[in-house]
């Protein structure tokens, strides 16, 4: 039977398990950065074997596989553990829909700004480690092929879902080309070229990404229709292409930066080109606790970081001369809303 959810009791356990959800998180990023995962991939294994072939010394690690299997991640297997088919299909590197790269930049970066979340909500200010570098951040970051390597792991458990959904969304049959503004090391691009393969398309970045992306358009076998692009948007033109994408761009800057963003990407649509605007965009109508936690989330990463609604977006994309197509919720990870809008003929 259910437990009783009337007692005293039960609601005290109520707010304990939110107290200490973060165990959760952390049981399941502490075995993606141990290699849990991908050791179990090869075979199952008893909890003495995993442990001597990862290397951990701590006398609990049976019960911290435990835990993974309560979690559904571990299955026991007779004396030993083998991963769940949620794990097989998220957490081993390799897997298509792998999330172990945003498993641990949540680990290194995102756990530690929440833990200031106080700070940040008593001083107004976000609190991560690249807070002070503010639009530097991801130039700096790029410096580093290893770090930057891991952020793309990152962008890239979240984004394959996003060019999925803008691969099924979009009528490509309309148009032969298209480019990503801001579309890192081209998973995006990737993905929806997959899907069409009439198309050729253009990931527009910072220079720094160029060897990330060269290598992922050439695994993924579309570096023949797709080719990666550095540059500054803000200075440079975009790319004469028939569809131009904004995804997680525009939160990134002011509301000046956004709508010269917007313009520079109507000047560089032919007539009947059509941009397509995506971000966690504020939907008052439609408010859910993840894109909440979400927009919060990025906040205490980034002092200018911040979002817009759907309405904001459709008001600048109609001031810059587009006609407003569509707008709506997708079934990506932070449930973006996409804003579709057309250069007049």
């Amino acid at each position: 039977m259910p437990e009783e959810t009337t007692t005293a009791v039960a609601r005290a356990r109520a707010v304990i398990e939110l107290n200490t959800a973060y165990f959760r998180a952390k049981a399941m990023q502490s075995a993606v950065e141990l290699g849990v995962f991908e050791l179990l991939a090869e075979a199952p294994a008893t909890a003495e074997s995993v442990r001597l072939a990862l290397g951990v010394k701590h006398r609990l690690f049976p019960e911290f596989l435990d835990v993974l299997c309560e979690l559904g991640l571990l299955e026991r297997d007779g004396t030993g553990y083998r991963n769940s088919d949620l794990a097989s299909e998220f957490l081993v590197p390799g897997a298509p829909t792998y999330l172990g790269g945003t498993a641990k930049q949540h680990a290194n970066m995102h756990y530690h700004a929440w833990g200031k979340l106080t700070e940040a909500l008593r001083e107004g200010k976000a609190t991560s480690p690249v807070a002070g570098l503010g639009p530097a951040a991801y130039p700096t970051v790029y410096q580093d092929l290893d770090k930057a390597r891991h952020v793309m792991a990152h962008m890239d458990a979240h984004n394959g879902f996003t060019g999925d959904e803008l691969a099924r969304e979009i009528d490509w049959s309309r148009y032969r080309s298209f480019a990503d503004i801001g579309g890192a090391r081209g998973n995006v691009a990737a993905r929806i070229a997959l899907a069409h393969p009439h198309l050729t398309g253009e990931v527009f970045d910072l220079p720094g990404l160029a060897p990330l992306a060269d290598e992922l358009l050439k695994d993924l076998g579309v570096a023949d229709r797709v080719k990666f692009t550095g540059g500054d948007f803000f200075t440079q033109l975009m790319p004469a292409v028939d569809v131009l994408i904004l995804g997680h761009v525009l939160a990134d800057w002011p509301t000046e930066s956004r709508l010269d963003l917007i313009d520079r990407a109507y000047a560089a649509l032919p007539p009947g080109g059509t941009i397509v605007v995506y971000d966690a965009m504020i939907d008052r109508a439609d408010e859910r606790l993840d894109t909440l936690l979400q927009r919060i989330n990025s906040a205490i990463i980034r002092d200018d970081n911040s979002q817009y609604s759907v309405e904001d977006c459709r008001e600048w994309l109609a001031a810059a001369g587009f006609r407003n197509e569509r707008a709506f919720r997708t079934d990506t990870i932070t449930r973006d809303h996409f804003v579709i809008a057309v250069k007049p003929n």
